[in-house]
């Protein structure tokens, strides 16, 4: 029987018992651990084994799981018993048997929760040290865990602003309030970890409280927000009436304390009472309190959660209230250092505050921006694109409506499924703001062709079925990031799964809306570019997040098996010629390009030249490009999507291979370009074996074959430790590997990444991997450099660097019967050229021509004055608006003039003139050329009218002249 309650006003629980979906098979009516059947083992285990009540078998294999991972931990009498406590909780996640909660076992060793996540990680030293299950079940706790200290920090934020006094009696309140609202989340949400909806249930339940309190015990602002047919009682409980006497109805809402509560916490009151309608009422349905006008008894929502709390084997919520130590996180967020920051050479000025940056913060900021930038967009066509669509030969203004609506339908069914059958009004509003965002960009996009194509006829293009799913799905993508907040923007690396190991339906993260439209995520990736530069007003955060999309579809997605890649690459290799989907040579090249989304959706659309090969033995890599005959011969239009795909596709992997070199071979530099030139020819030439298989994968076996063949020292569990530490990175990857595809009698066959290297990708290239174990690299720039700027250092050819035979025996024989030579070294691949990001960020500041210290930006709200804008507010200009005392046009004019007299009298000396230790702020994934102007005329009105100008252009391509735009 787990131990007594916290909460002093519960009873004896002995109906309740936490749920067991596979009991253990010795734990059937006595459930009590057997002292003589574990002598063996140490005494201290084995009484915390009695104090978390587990069973024999779990007891057992708990100690295994110990005694494995032992040597790997420091001998240190407190980290023993806390790592005894984090073995029991794997073990019995694990075998899925409940005898303790995470609390229980926390208190047992004094751990708290991070605490326990950083020793879960360190105990997953081997790669099956840490089951899928038990993966998944500790994902879910770390986002439960994050979530509710941000709503629990919010909370009480909000109270200090609502209570007016800090009394017993409103301490004990806002302890039966956030009691209520961990009760109404388990209950009333499907997805407890929504960050967004959660907090807007918050609010729900604190105007059931702010309603009920006495007027006394609010802040003014909250005292006049309640209606006056919504008077709060003068006692806060009647349960001393007659229970016969009946009682007025209440209403529903308070719209008035709940709008005042939403704008308090820049919260949209639609959605909040969406969530108060559709879930909250429910659960006070259930708790018998819809009509009840009285505060709801303390000891019995202690003892409902209690229940609930044991069901889920969690950690006890109720705790921060006490801030205990088991729950104990961070006392401050890392921008809440800079919420004062003090200003230099300035102390007559108060220095500027800056709101923290909380995770609730910045999801209702992002929220309300993203509104923002759809007020003038409504959910129809607008009159501009009605004319585009009058001008297609083909009209296809039904379909697209038509197929709106059909894709509409499916997801709100799977909205629903997800987030439950009550947030039906929520995914509904959801599909709303991606339509808005997909007619907007769809505009912009066209008016972009017109001015490039100087055409008005986008037929083809607009009555292309597959365009318009994925246009839909990134605007819809595009809402569902900025709603699911910091840990959705990860790109949906880390997917939830079921006890069966099937993905969770909760999980929302991309890509969820791939799924449901059916959308093959190959088509996708064509829309995310031209998405991106057709929408300015995208916040960083949201352009990341698509770039994230979009390499999560080049490492895994594309290759699944069905995927439209392997057909134009069959296709490609099937008509006789080697012509590949992107050579070789051009990877020294900058990643430049001029394809929209017409063009890769109508592609292909380019005709191409190709060149023959000589004959070649079979295993060996292409001759080099420059040795082959330059005849050219006709060929079929080339495809410009595979071929944009491919060059990311060799950047993505050479950046992922070069930061894993970097944190394991430091010292063997000159290995990086053979496994580079291994992977980019099995990327090229075995591109099977990416079939339902991960990037990544390719990268970890192509350093292990170079390292193995070298006689270097890096093992498999090296490589695989190195590659959690990576962003973005999940340890399916390497524990999950198919080894053999599925048939008609069974399905398919995954294992490790060490199975998948020994009896598939080794097989498979043996003989091309062998050849570099007699090779050297002939030292070169081009090969020690990791990350170049294409506007500074030119593109080497790829002849440049070679390899060269050191033994003068072959290494290998050709194979009976080949009339080829033994194997030759192979030419070493150029190294890509890695922007910093092939997307421009518009919030970025843009440098006003002919200056080099003055930068201007968009100003995204409206109504955010300059003045708090940044702690440098005193540097910043914004035209149009007030901006302050006329001494800082002063300040400014003295600074820009006070740096031109410097290069003046630099130059004068013959010197070259210094850079100002300024950012560079970079717009085309280049950094930005370091030259300055001769000095010359430099007036404030010059100035000042140069970054009016520039102004005025970044505000049309950021608006796309709309009303705003003609404000401003």
């Amino acid at each position: 029987m787990p131990p007594k309650k916290r909460s002093s006003g519960t009873t004896q629980n002995k109906e309740v018992k936490p749920s067991v979906k596979s009991p253990s098979p010795d734990k059937k009516d006595n459930a009590e651990l057997s002292i003589k059947k574990h002598k063996e083992k140490d005494e201290d285990f084995v009484g915390l084994c009695m104090t978390l009540q587990v069973t024999d078998l779990v007891c057992d294999q708990a100690w295994t799981f110990w005694k494995s991972v032992q040597k790997s931990i420091e001998d240190n009498p407190d980290t023993q018993r806390r790592m005894w406590g984090v073995c029991l909780y794997v073990t019995s996640t694990d075998m899925d048997v409940a005898s303790f909660t995470l609390t229980q076992m926390q208190k047992a060793v004094e751990l708290n929760v991070k605490q326990f996540l950083s020793l879960v990680r360190k105990l997953d030293v081997n790669m099956d040290t840490i089951s899928s299950r038990v993966h998944s079940v500790l994902t879910h706790l770390e986002k439960r865990y994050d979530v509710t200290l941000a709503l629990y920090q919010r909370f009480e934020k909000t109270c200090m602003k609502i209570f007016s006094a800090d009394s017993v009696k409103e301490k004990e309140m806002q302890h039966t309030c956030w009691t209520m609202f961990l009760l109404a989340k388990g209950r009333a949400l499907q997805m407890e970890d929504d960050l967004v909806i959660a907090f807007q249930l918050l609010l729900c339940v604190l105007e059931f409280f702010i309603k009920r309190c006495p007027a006394g015990a609010l802040q003014p602002l909250y005292q006049s927000s309640i209606s006056k047919a919504q008077s709060p009682p003068t006692r806060t409980s009647r349960r001393n009436q007659s229970k016969a006497k009946p009682r007025p109805p209440e209403p529903e809402l308070d719209v008035q304390l709940l709008e005042t509560l939403c704008e308090e916490n820049d919260c949209n009151p639609e959605e909040v009472k969406n969530v108060y309608k559709n879930s909250f009422c429910a659960f006070l349905e259930s708790m018998d309190l819809s009509r009840s006008q009285d505060l709801p008894q303390a000891s019995e929502l202690s003892r409902q959660y209690e229940e609930m709390h044991l069901r889920a084997r969690d950690f006890d919520g109720r705790l921060f209230l006490d801030g205990d130590q088991t729950l104990l996180g961070p006392t401050s967020y890392p921008s809440q250092a800079a919420e004062r920051t003090p200003k230099k050479n300035q102390p007559e000025e108060e220095a500027v505050l800056i709101p923290p940056q909380t995770p609730i913060r910045a999801a209702m900021s992002s929220i309300q921006q993203l509104r923002l930038d759809l007020t003038s967009t409504g959910d129809q066509p607008s009159a501009n694109l009605v004319i585009y669509f009058k001008n297609c030969t083909v009209d296809p203004t039904d379909g697209v409506l038509r197929r709106v609506e059909t894709l509409g339908q499916m997801f709100g069914q799977r909205f629903c499924s997800a987030a439950g059958p009550r947030m039906a009004d929520t995914g509904r509003q959801r599909f709303t703001l991606g339509v808005r965002q997909y007619y907007k960009v769809m505009e912009s996009m066209l008016k972009s062709e017109e001015k490039r194509l100087s055409v008005q006829n986008f037929s083809k293009l607009l009555n292309d079925s597959t365009f318009h799913t994925s246009l839909l799905a990134c605007a819809l993508q595009v809402v569902m990031a900025t709603y699911g907040g910091p840990g959705v923007k990860t790109g949906g690396y880390t997917h939830a799964t079921c006890g069966n190991g099937e993905p969770a339906e909760s999980d929302l993260s991309f890509p969820w809306i791939l799924d449901v439209f059916e959308l093959a995520a190959f088509d996708f990736y064509k829309v995310i570019e031209s998405f991106i530069k057709a929408e300015p007003s995208l916040s960083k955060d949201i352009v990341k997040h698509l770039e994230i999309c979009e390499h999560l579809i080049m490492e895994t997605l594309a290759w699944r098996k069905g995927s439209l890649v392997f057909d134009l690459l069959k296709q490609a290799q099937g008509e006789g010629s080697a012509e590949q989907p992107e050579t070789p040579a051009t990877l020294n090249q900058p990643l430049q390009h001029n394809h929209t989304a017409a063009d890769l959706y109508l592609s292909p659309v380019r005709p191409g030249y190709r060149v023959l090969p000589p004959p070649q033995c079979p295993g060996t890599p292409p001759t080099s490009l420059g040795s082959l005959s330059q005849a050219p011969i006709p060929q079929h239009p080339r495809s410009n999507s595979l071929s944009l795909f491919y060059k990311k596709l060799y950047r993505l992997a050479y950046t992922r291979l070069n930061m894993l070199c970097s944190y394991l071979l430091s010292s063997n530099p000159d290995l990086e370009p053979f496994m580079w030139t291994l992977l980019q020819y099995t990327l090229q030439h075995q591109y099977e074996l990416m079939r339902d298989r991960h990037l990544d994968q390719l990268i970890m076996s192509a350093m292990y074959a170079i390292c193995k063949v070298k006689n270097v020292d890096l093992r498999f569990k090296t490589i695989v430790t190195a590659y959690k530490t990576m962003p973005n990175t999940n340890q399916e990857t390497f524990k999950h590997v198919l080894i053999t595809e599925g048939t008609e009698l069974r399905g398919p066959h995954h294992d490790s990444i060490i199975i998948f290297y020994n009896q598939v990708f080794m097989q498979k290239l043996k003989n091309n991997i062998m050849q570099y174990a007699s090779a050297r690299v002939s030292p070169h720039p081009s090969h020690t450099t990791t990350t170049t700027s294409s506007s500074l250092t030119p593109p080497l050819p790829p002849h440049q660097t070679t390899l060269h035979q050191v033994d003068s025996v072959p290494l290998m024989q050709a194979h009976p019967g080949s009339l080829c030579a033994p194997f030759q070294p192979p030419t070493l691949s150029p190294i890509p050229q890695i922007p910093r990001s092939p997307y421009k960020y518009p919030s970025s500041p843009l440098r006003v021509p002919g200056s080099n210290n003055v930068y201007i930006s968009p100003l995204k709200n409206p109504r955010m004055s300059p003045s708090i804008m940044t702690p440098r507010s005193r540097m910043l200009v914004s035209i149009g608006e007030s901006f302050g005392p006329s001494n800082r046009f002063q300040k400014i004019n003295q600074m820009v003039n006070s740096s031109d007299g410097s290069m003046k009298r630099s130059m004068e000396q013959g010197s070259a003139p210094k850079p100002l230790k300024r950012l560079r702020f970079d717009m085309d994934g280049q950094d930005e050329a370091d030259g300055s102007k001769a000095a010359g005329e430099s007036t404030l009105i010059q100035r000042l009218a140069e970054m009016s100008s520039t102004r005025c252009r970044m505000q049309e391509q950021k608006m796309k002249e709309d009303a705003e735009s003609g404000k401003q």
